[in-house]
């Protein structure tokens, strides 16, 4: 004989089979959805990346024409002293730091470290980190701090220019295999007595000497020159060319014997 109750257990028992099927469900588009999330960002960020390390190179034709002197944009920090860019924007391949050594002081970079490890770029990705969009590498280098040398690619003849406002405290060959290659132009920076930053890799241009005034982003130094021949830049690694480049460094003045 039927049991009264009997129908109302089994309804009772598919409501539940239902509802774990459907919190099954609901587990199985949480899983994916967070698996979506995930993985867009890193396909982005491996996208951004490998075009980070692939920059457009300038056209040959292009690096014969003059390109100006480049807009205020401030590359690393020392206390009160700003380095700003020494090249044009447009013509710049890669920005580089390294250690050297020689008592150079660690620069605070600003911008994004184009190199660094996953969480960190998924997290300035939708943090934000304030860089204004510069983005560098960490090279490697020598002893001393990692960030102590700055390297700013750009092909060979492009016009370079004052990084600081400051006076020319020397112009020295730049003796590499004991030849010289290029020049070390030594700037004292304004409101910075104790300092001295070194721009290296370029030929100096003819209306500069020892006592000139530069400003920054304003004044010409000279030109990049090639020492492809004599070294091998670390910055070639993330450019289209072999890594030719500015090198600018600060040292303190009393570390630094001047001509």
């Amino acid at each position: 004989m039927a049991r009264p109750q009997a129908s109302g257990l089994v309804a009772h028992g598919d409501v539940r089979m239902r509802a774990r099927a459907r919190a099954r469900r609901l587990r199985r588009l949480a899983i994916v959805a967070l698996s979506v999330a995930i993985a867009v960002p890193i396909a982005t960020l491996a996208l951004d990346s490998g075009s980070a390390s692939r920059p457009v190179p300038v056209p040959a034709a292009e690096r014969l024409l003059p390109a100006g002197p480049p807009s205020p944009t401030v590359l690393a920090l020392l206390g009160s002293v700003r380095i700003h860019l020494p090249i044009e924007a447009s013509r710049v391949t890669a920005i580089g730091y390294h250690a050297v050594g020689q008592g150079a002081l660690e620069l605070d970079p600003v911008g994004t470290q184009a190199n660094a490890g996953l969480l960190t770029r998924i997290v300035n990705r939708f943090f934000g980190d304030g860089s204004g969009g510069v983005r560098y590498y960490l090279l490697g280098g020598e002893t001393g701090p990692a960030t102590a040398g700055l390297d700013v690619g750009a092909p060979v003849g492009t016009d370079v220019y004052a990084p600081v406002d400051g006076t020319v405290a020397a112009i020295s060959d730049r003796i590499v295999s004991g030849a010289a290659h290029g020049v070390r132009i030594d700037i004292q920076p304004t409101g910075s007595p104790g300092l001295v930053v070194s721009v290296l890799n370029l030929s100096a241009d003819e209306a500069l000497s020892v006592g000139s005034t530069v400003a920054r982003s304003k004044t010409k130094l000279g030109r990049v020159v090639d020492l492809s021949t004599v070294e091998t830049s670390a910055l070639a690694r993330h450019t289209h060319d072999l890594g030719h480049h500015v090198h600018l460094e600060v040292h303190p003045t009393a570390n630094l014997s001047l001509p």
